[in-house]
C-alpha cells in the first residue's frame, strides 16, 4: 500500500479526496516500470487499471492496418489516462509507448470503480478530464490534418502543458528533440529545426536535456 502523502504527491486528484477516500485509493494502487521504447499496452489489449505516469514520459498512439502512425498525445509525470477504457470494460483502442524509463501507478478496476460509486470528488475529476482529453484528440486530429511541422511541434509541446491533464507541470519541460519528434509526428532532425524556429521567434529557449517555454499562448495558437 502506497503512502498517502506519496499518492497527493503522484496524483493531484487525489488532493480532492476525503480520509476515507484516500485509503481506498492508495490501497488499490500498485507501481510497476518499463523500460524506454517498451510498449506498456497494445491496441487489443485488455488492460484493466487506471494509468498515471509517476515519472518518465510516454505516447498514445496508433499505427492504421496500411502502416500509418497516428500520435493522440503524449503523457508526462502527473497524467493520469485509461477512464474511458475502464468505464466502458473494453480492449484499449491504441497503444502506449514508454519513451524513456517511466514509472507507473496502476489502479485496479475495482477501487476505480469503488471511487466512481462513492465520491463526488472523484466523479468532479472524471467529467473535468474526460472532457479536456476530448478536446486533446480534436485538436490533434486538426494539426496532423492542417499544420506545417513547425506549428505541429509548437502545438504538441503546448498540449503538454494543460494544467487539468498534466497537473503541477512548470515551464521547463525535461524532453529530448528525438522525443518531440516523436510526439509530433516528424524525425529528430527536423524536430530540431523546427525548435530552432520556435526559438528564433521567441516562444522557448533551447537548452541542455529539455525547453523553456517562454510563450505558451503563442505555442499554442502557432499557425493560426
Amino acid at each position: 500500500m502506497i503512502a498517502a502523502e506519496y499518492l497527493r504527491r503522484i496524483a493531484a486528484w487525489s488532493r480532492e479526496l476525503n480520509e476515507r477516500e484516500i485509503e481506498v485509493a492508495r490501497a488499490g494502487i500498485v507501481e510497476k516500470s518499463y523500460r524506454a521504447n517498451e510498449h506498456i499496452f497494445m491496441r487489443g489489449d485488455t488492460f484493466d487499471y487506471w494509468t498515471g505516469i509517476v515519472t518518465g514520459l510516454a505516447r498514445m498512439s496508433t499505427v492504421s492496418s496500411g502502416g500509418k502512425a497516428a500520435t493522440f498525445a503524449g503523457l508526462t509525470a502527473g497524467a493520469w489516462f485509461g477512464e474511458g477504457t475502464v468505464l466502458k470494460s473494453e480492449p484499449r483502442r491504441y497503444d502506449v509507448v514508454a519513451l524513456r524509463d517511466t514509472r507507473l501507478a496502476l489502479m485496479d478496476r475495482s477501487t476505480f470503480f469503488w471511487l466512481f460509486e462513492n465520491s463526488v470528488a472523484f466523479n468532479r475529476f472524471l467529467v473535468r478530464q474526460l472532457n479536456e482529453r476530448l478536446g486533446q484528440f480534436i485538436g490533434a486530429v486538426e494539426h496532423g490534418r492542417t499544420l506545417d511541422a513547425t506549428s505541429r511541434v509548437a502545438r504538441s509541446i503546448a498540449s503538454l502543458f494543460n494544467p487539468i491533464l498534466y497537473p503541477d507541470m512548470t515551464r521547463h519541460l525535461e524532453i529530448t528533440q528525438e522525443e518531440i519528434g516523436a510526439l509530433s509526428g516528424i524525425s529528430r532532425q527536423n524536430a530540431n529545426q523546427c525548435l530552432k524556429r520556435l526559438e528564433k521567434e521567441g516562444l522557448l529557449r533551447l537548452e541542455y536535456g529539455g525547453v523553456t517555454i517562454i510563450e505558451l499562448e503563442r505555442l499554442r495558437h502557432h499557425g493560426e
